[in-house]
């Protein structure tokens, strides 16, 4: 319970920080809506209609992109005297689920925002949308999981932005495989249980992620 409470305030200071440095959010926003507007003039003022596979890769080039951005900041911006003051206050597992719970309300809120923006000057593909979105809320859940680790591991490092490259995209390889699989199955309106496994196989990628933060981010901590 007192590990629930800490989580609960360090996600309340993470979204005052973020409302009162609302350029930040402002800029993560203006990133999805060039990057959407630069896909509309390269296809739809060119009178051509963009194929299913193409708006699928592309749509998850733009959230990806969007989520190192997003999350790159998480530890990174984290001075060492807030480090040390939270050492002294709260678990490190708290501060590891904290920063993974609010990456993953700031994504899922980016990811809505932009597929809104992708079918309205676009269009949409999509045939089966419980689906699409379904494979997109994981989607953002692997992806804040996964990046806040690295961001944490970078932290501790120098040249920790190059690290974070380095390290992030090999990691989300097979979950953006996956990703991708399934979206294309809701665009082709698949039944269900053609997608049901690799659903799964996310569920269980995001489980993996989620222990290994909490087992192994108390060890980074103390160094």
């Amino acid at each position: 319970m007192q590990l629930v409470r800490e989580i609960g305030y360090l996600m309340q200071k993470d979204f005052r920080l973020e409302w009162r440095q609302r350029a930040t959010l402002s800029g993560m926003l203006l990133y999805v809506g060039s990057t959407v507007f630069v896909c509309y003039i390269s296809f739809a003022l060119r009178g051509g209609e963009l194929p299913a596979p193409a708006w699928n890769a592309l749509f998850w080039i733009i959230l990806l992109f969007t989520a190192v951005n997003a999350v790159a900041k998480g530890f990174l911006q984290e001075s060492r005297g807030r480090q040390l003051y939270y050492y002294a206050l709260v678990r490190p597992q708290a501060v590891i689920l904290a920063k993974i719970g609010y990456n993953v309300l700031l994504l899922l809120g980016l990811g809505g925002v932009g597929f809104a923006l992708y079918a309205l000057v676009l269009g949409n593909p999509v045939q089966d949308v419980p689906l699409f979105l379904l494979n997109m809320a994981l989607g953002a859940i692997g992806f804040a999981s996964t990046l806040t680790l690295v961001s944490g591991i970078a932290a501790k490092a120098t040249n920790s932005h190059t690290l974070m490259a380095i390290l992030g995209f090999p990691l989300m390889i097979p979950m953006l495989l996956l990703l991708i699989k399934v979206s294309k199955n809701a665009l082709d309106g698949l039944e269900f249980e053609a997608s049901s496994s690799s659903l799964l196989t996310l569920v269980a990628l995001n489980m993996i992620v989620g222990a290994v933060s909490y087992l192994l981010f108390p060890f980074l901590w103390r160094s």
